[in-house]
């Protein structure tokens, strides 16, 4: 394993506000063009999610003024048809990509390009129905307009770096990776690039770490895992916008790829690599605001009303969203029992089993350090609370746009049906005992693909309520879902003798490895 710093900056301010001297939401063509000479870029890069969920890209030569002038105001055109095949027909393929001019960034894998992240539009010069950044764009809009209230979001993005064996000092054990540091820790220069880089270009980078699992020593039928190291890292983001967290969620797993790569590592964000090791989950937190307040606990610290309606929104959507949130076979040997993934629909302040955690969120207690610290006479004045409720069922094979879009539905309905969303809440709410789970009577997940696309079809008037959720985008992936064929998975897994057990399961696990 090579493990070197590559040749980037790793100022952690964007380059570009640095030269405009202003936010990130004012820029404009003018001061791009201003970006663009004074760098003496020579490209640009659109960037765009398709109907995979990952970033696709067209790079654009920089050959005059005008030109720039032009692609910034109306964008470029792409084939539908490529990039959404199976819901777009090739007899109405084209769409334009527009560059959101916030998004812009210094390409960190190619100095000479600015970068976008581009939204879709149709033929009429409309949002494009069908795609993710329009779904998620019109569920967003939704709870604003019947609600008053916003909703942020922060991402706990887990993967593992997977490496030629390095020398025996040092080793961690199984499962005890969980904030290393080195020399224990054997990726932490290539996890300080991916973290300053993302850093540069979100702004929104609130810390990153290793993660429980470590796998001394991978076995696969696949010649680039077998005989590897795997150490699992994680990057979390500060709370946010949540379209603007579904944007920063995709660039920062192409930036985490190609740092990988450029370090001789294979970055994987599969839901599962190995059996008996901790999986990849994608957890979300959120939270609830009212001009730009927090408004998730009341004034005695705790949760308030509209807490436990989102609460009890996400509780009712929670069966269906694994379509969206855990969209391989793979998936469903992360979200079993005693594995620290959730299997049921329920809720804690404290069980880390339950679907839905309340975090500590410093609610009681604040300026902790003053009590260690008694020089510190000054105390630190907080103007918002910091509480958050977590979902912890996703994991890396999540399409993040559309996930995101039916949390919002999720909440957006707990809001407007309070009686019954406050009676949903009441319901699944466990206690901190995890044996809690076992004696209360608590719907359960789905176990498979085919179970979520199922799950998915009965409830689809929760997605397609409002237009929000096109009828085709539906089908398309519940069909996706059904073709993996994997109902009664687990029962199957058990049946098998314990050395074909593990074959198998790493036959499921590292299939289409490289789709997440």
């Amino acid at each position: 394993m090579v493990m070197q710093n590559s040749n980037y900056n790793f100022g952690l301010n964007n380059p570009i506000q640095i030269i405009t001297n202003k936010p990130k939401e004012d820029l404009t063509r003018a001061d791009i063009i201003k970006v663009i000479k004074q760098m003496e870029l020579e490209r640009i890069t659109f960037q765009y999610v398709a109907i995979d969920g990952r970033l696709r890209q067209m790079q654009i030569p920089i050959q005059s003024i005008y030109q720039v002038e032009s692609i910034l105001a109306d964008g470029e055109r792409v084939d539908g048809s490529s990039l959404f095949k199976g819901i777009v027909s090739t007899g109405k393929s084209d769409l334009y990509v527009v560059p959101l001019y916030k998004t812009a960034f210094v390409n960190p894998f190619d100095k000479k390009s600015l970068g976008f992240v581009c939204r879709f539009f149709d033929s009429n010069g409309n949002p494009a129905e069908f795609t993710p950044d329009t779904i998620l764009s019109k569920a967003h809009q939704l709870l604003l307009k019947s609600t008053g209230y916003d909703l942020k979001a922060l991402g706990e993005l887990e993967f593992y770096l997977i490496f030629d064996q390095p020398r025996k000092m040092f080793m961690l054990s199984k499962q005890q990776g969980y904030h290393a540091s080195p020399p224990f820790a054997k990726t932490t220069l290539v996890l300080n690039e991916i973290a300053s880089l993302i850093a540069q270009i979100t702004g929104s980078v609130k810390y990153c770490h290793n993660e429980v699992g470590y796998i001394e020593n991978l076995q696969s039928e696949i010649p680039e895992l077998n005989g590897k190291t795997a150490e699992q890292l994680e990057v979390e983001f500060f709370l946010t916008d949540i379209e603007d967290l579904a944007n920063y969620l995709a660039l920062s797993t192409w930036i985490i790829r190609n740092v990988a790569y450029q370090n001789n590592c294979f970055a994987s964000f599969f839901p599962k690599i190995d059996p008996g090791h901790a999986g990849n989950g994608l957890h979300f937190h959120l939270a609830l605001t009212k001009d730009n307040k927090n408004i998730m606990v009341d004034n005695s610290g705790e949760l308030s009303t509209e807490a436990l309606m989102l609460i009890g929104g996400l509780c009712h959507y929670a069966p269906s969203l694994t379509a969206f949130g855990n969209t391989v076979t793979a998936s469903y040997l992360r979200l079993v029992p005693g594995q620290e993934a959730p299997t049921k629909v329920c809720w804690s302040h404290s069980n880390r089993n339950s679907l839905i955690r309340v975090p500590l969120a410093w609610s009681k207690a604040n300026n902790l350090a003053s009590k260690i610290n008694p020089q510190q006479k000054e105390l630190f004045e907080y103007h918002d609370t910091r509480q958050t409720v977590e979902f912890r069922s996703p994991d890396g094979s999540a399409l993040v746009h559309l996930l995101l879009a039916g949390l919002i539905l999720a909440v957006q309905w707990g809001l407007t049906n309070s009686q019954r969303s406050l009676e949903i809440a009441k319901k699944y709410n466990v206690t901190e005992d995890p044996k809690s789970l076992e004696n209360k009577e608590l719907e359960i997940l789905g176990r498979s693909c085919v179970e979520s696309a199922e799950k998915l079809l009965q409830k689809r008037h929760h997605y397609e309520r409002e237009g929000i959720f096109p009828k085709e985008v539906i089908d398309y992936y519940a069909k996706l879902l059904l073709a993996e064929n994997d109902k009664d998975l687990n029962q199957r897994l058990i049946s098998l003798p314990e050395e074909e057990r593990l074959i198998e399961s790493r036959r499921i696990m590292h299939r289409n490895l490289h789709r997440c």
